[in-house]
């Protein structure tokens, strides 16, 4: 998509908009800041949560947007990437920099409407996501736990939000997306190595596909759903979680281990795929089991 030529279409200006936003990644952040806004608040702000799922959505497309610009010639490298708006010559450097930091900027000022402590969380973010993170990826397998901060911001970003506070609720929430993380990218990992490595980035944390990585991904599924049930004893504040919504995400948990072991037994990209996908059930779940926890007891 280039501003500059006549001949793009409204519709190929939109798709290309997903594109450099990664919408379906942006929405999935904004459901997560959702749930935690939720969880964290008294009483139900509708101009706040407008403004936390407006203003979550620019900083997440702004980073996406900035990733994509430093990325832009490795992308072209890469099969699932080389498609994107850029590499492709639909949308030139100078375009999805203004859509960058037009976000950046109209996303703070909307998240510090709500309060400050989350517009700072979210600038954060973007800070953490495009200049750490993005550079590390053709550096070092620990890029992923760099980039694990970021990505457990929206979470806990919610709470505060919602309280203009960070406690001890809001840094168990920070954990539980931490964690998760792990399994979840080193699935992504996995299945797409070949591809990753045409552009140089190094992901797993072994790098390579072998029994270490696979041992690694059991561990850290294991300390997510130990994390995950915390709540349950009382000791997280005003975060609590019933027993029998535990025992609910006690058993996601398990759906969710069941599939890091047949990574480990089997060590192929289907079992990867699989792994994947449960991490993205387990997460989506747990915070709608923790939302509905709050306000059915």
């Amino acid at each position: 998509m280039s501003l500059e030529n006549p001949h793009t279409t409204s519709s190929s200006i939109w798709i290309d908009f997903k594109e450099i936003t990664k919408m379906r990644l942006a929405i999935s952040v904004v459901f997560s800041s959702m749930a935690g806004y939720l969880l964290g608040a008294y009483t139900l702000d509708w101009l706040t949560i407008l403004l936390l799922a407006v203003g979550g959505y620019l900083m997440v497309g702004a980073s996406n947007a900035y990733n994509q610009i430093i990325e832009r010639d490795l992308d072209v490298l890469m099969d699932r990437t080389k498609n994107r708006p850029i590499p492709a010559g639909r949308m030139s450097v100078r375009t999805a920099f203004i859509i960058a930091t037009s976000f950046t900027i109209l996303g703070l000022l909307t998240l510090y409407i709500i309060n400050p402590i989350t517009a700072v969380f979210g600038g954060v973010s973007i800070f953490l996501y495009v200049c750490v993170y993005t550079p590390l990826k053709t550096k070092t397998p620990l890029s992923v736990f760099v980039g694990a901060f970021p990505g457990a911001i929206p979470f806990m970003m919610g709470w505060v939000a919602a309280t203009g506070d960070f406690g001890i609720e809001a840094g168990t929430l920070f954990m539980v997306q931490f964690f998760w993380q792990f399994p979840h990218f080193w699935a992504i990992g996995w299945f797409l190595y070949d591809d990753y490595k045409k552009g140089g980035f190094f992901m797993l944390p072994t790098g390579a596909r072998d029994r270490g990585t696979a041992v690694q991904v059991i561990l850290y599924t294991i300390w997510t759903i130990l994390v995950s049930l915390i709540p349950v004893f009382g000791v997280t504040g005003r975060l609590y979680l019933t027993p029998i919504s535990a025992v609910l995400v006690g058993i996601l948990g398990l759906g969710l281990l069941y599939y890091a072991i047949r990574l480990y037994k089997f060590k192929n990209n289907v079992t990867a795929k699989r792994l994947m996908l449960s991490s993205v059930s387990y997460i989506t779940l747990i915070q709608i089991i923790y939302v509905a926890d709050k306000f059915l007891r």
